[in-house]
């Protein structure tokens, strides 16, 4: 694949926790698929397995389900491709051992994905979890 299509792929990925839609993430991800990020309050443990992260969706929009992302900034080079993304919705479910708040929230992140034969294979992803919980009230904010 070229570097415009592992980049198109990494946004159609992107794309599932705005629309929720996780029936196309066969498409993009591979069954095997990994993915190394803080998924929890109290786990940053990785994620296995295509079917595990399609549940981490459908979960992580219950506790936001309007979240949207919108991407900041995009590179590729080889099988990886990097996005710099700004995330933002509304705390209405229970989630992140918190109960639902009601607050708007914006928070941001970064992704990198390797893309193995036209599906992404591995991912790993930072984002501000600390800043999500200074704007929840779970944590003092940073002084």
């Amino acid at each position: 694949m070229s570097l415009e299509q592992n980049k198109a792929l990494a946004r159609r990925a992107l794309a599932l926790w705005s629309n929720g839609e996780t029936e196309s993430a066969s498409e993009i991800f591979t069954p095997d698929y990994i993915n190394h990020q803080p998924h929890a309050t109290d786990d940053a443990h990785t994620i296995h397995g295509l079917e595990t992260w399609k549940t981490f969706i459908t979960e992580f929009r219950r506790t936001f389900p309007d979240l949207h992302d919108t991407i900041e900034d995009q590179i590729a080079e080889g099988d990886r491709v990097a996005t710099r993304f700004t995330s933002a919705g509304t705390h209405k479910g229970e989630g992140m051992n918190l109960p639902p708040s009601g607050k708007k929230l914006r928070w941001s992140g970064i992704a990198i994905d390797r893309i193995a034969n036209g599906r992404i294979a591995e991912s790993w992803v930072n984002w501000d979890k600390l800043g999500m919980l200074e704007q929840l009230g779970a944590v003092s904010p940073r002084t």
